[in-house]
């Protein structure tokens, strides 16, 4: 309650009244001012209205507004930054992977932790970029977003860096199965840049899906030999294709639909056309874990079984015999059966299959041996040679080249 500044009226003694006149602003006297300015102290004594408002800023509070401040000035800098972490992360996961095949089955832990932060990012966040941003609005929606795929760009660089040495060891790359293992490497570098994988590939769930899909499908064919030693390649293609359209369709349709006849009868149509497009293009897939640790052709061998000349060119006119010896090495067991396809200028010339061609070799090893000679060479003997080591399914698993001149 304010009370009233203005005096009251007091009765004289003889019953008359008396009014008391307050001064009027006008002639109420100018405050004194000395030609230095205004009193300070008397403004400095003044109660500071907004602490009494808001209280006092805490030390956390000021540091916590400051970093804000710097993430959002400097917030995309800081993104490509953290995508150099990312790859040299990635780079020390590749360096980690030469320490054994054996560890390849911790991919299937990875793969199952992907699929199911993807089914849980998509059924919280939608698909599509209006979709996205209206959840996104609400308070801490965008915290979990980043959360979530920070998680998920984790699980992928995990896998992908993994991966890579091992399909490098089996891609021959002056063959077709070069662009399986030049896709696998454009999604590990993606996995790594936070703008593109966070802005661009978690927007849509199509693309998101095919993306873990193709990472899956590589990773299975790893994980797989390592689960299951001696397993054909083929087979384990075929069981990767067949894992992955499932996966797929998870991520699209809703448990509840999958039980529909509708949705079974896709999903059947669906399998069938991925093994028939996997049995097309197996030989395009590198053969992993296997790869050819030694390949050489030479004139002779030594007692050992070793190529006594290992040669890359040579004059027609030395050409009587020529003999390849090549070693492949079989991390995840003997699955395959192998053979040697001798080919001059891309035309096969002979096909040795591992029963004839198979030789007492290092531990660990498949070593084989083939000979040309006599009547299997061509007239025509000058041009560019191979001798490829495929599995009995058709997939390049390495070779051997060597030029004939005149």
């Amino acid at each position: 309650m304010v009370s009233d500044p203005t005096p009251p009226l007091i009765p004289p003694a003889d019953g008359s009244t008396t009014e008391v006149v307050s001064p009027s602003p006008s002639s109420a006297p100018e405050p004194s001012e000395s030609p230095a300015g205004p009193d300070l102290s008397q403004s400095s004594s003044a109660p500071d209205v907004s602490q009494g408002i808001t209280g006092p800023r805490t030390f956390v509070s000021v540091v916590w507004a400051r970093i804000h401040s710097f993430v959002k000035k400097h917030g995309h800098r800081l993104w490509w930054l953290h995508s150099v972490y990312a790859l040299t992360l990635g780079i020390s996961v590749l360096i980690f992977a030469q320490r054994g095949f054996h560890y390849a089955r911790w991919l299937a832990i990875s793969l199952l932790g992907v699929w199911l932060g993807l089914v849980v990012f998509f059924r919280l966040f939608g698909s599509g970029a209006r979709a996205q941003n209206y959840v996104l609005a609400f308070p801490g929606a965008k915290a979990r977003f980043l959360l979530v795929t920070y998680l998920l760009k984790n699980l992928y660089q995990g896998m992908l860096f993994f991966s890579l040495p091992f399909y490098w060891k089996s891609t021959s790359f002056d063959s077709p199965n070069r662009w399986f293992f030049g896709m696998l490497t454009l999604c590990a570098a993606t996995s790594t840049l936070d703008v593109i994988f966070d802005r661009v590939l978690m927007r849509w769930r199509l693309l998101a899906s095919v993306f873990y899909a193709f990472t899956l499908f590589a990773a299975l064919n790893l994980v797989i030999p390592a689960l299951f030693p001696n397993t054909r390649t083929l087979s384990a293609l075929l069981s990767a294709a067949g894992v992955t359209v499932f996966a797929f369709t998870s991520i699209h349709v809703p448990v509840r639909s999958l039980a529909t006849a509708r949705v079974a009868a896709s999903i059947a149509v669906a399998l069938g056309a991925a093994l028939g497009v996997v049995y097309v293009a197996r030989s395009v897939i590198p053969p992993v874990p296997m790869h050819v640790a030694a390949a050489a052709v030479g004139p002779q061998v030594l007692p050992d079984g070793r190529l006594a000349m290992e040669v890359s060119v040579l004059h027609t006119s030395v050409i009587h015999q020529l003999l390849a010896v090549t070693d492949v090495v079989i991390p995840g067991g003997q699955g395959d059966r192998l053979q040697h396809v001798w080919r001059h200028e891309g035309r096969e010339v002979l096909r040795a299959p591992e029963r004839t061609a198979r030789v007492p070799g290092p531990a660990g090893t498949i070593r084989l041996r083939s000979a040309l000679a006599g009547r299997e060479l061509p007239a025509s003997r000058d041009g560019r040679w191979t001798v490829d080591v495929e599995t009995e399914d058709g997939q390049l698993v390495g070779r051997a080249r060597f030029t004939v001149t005149r």
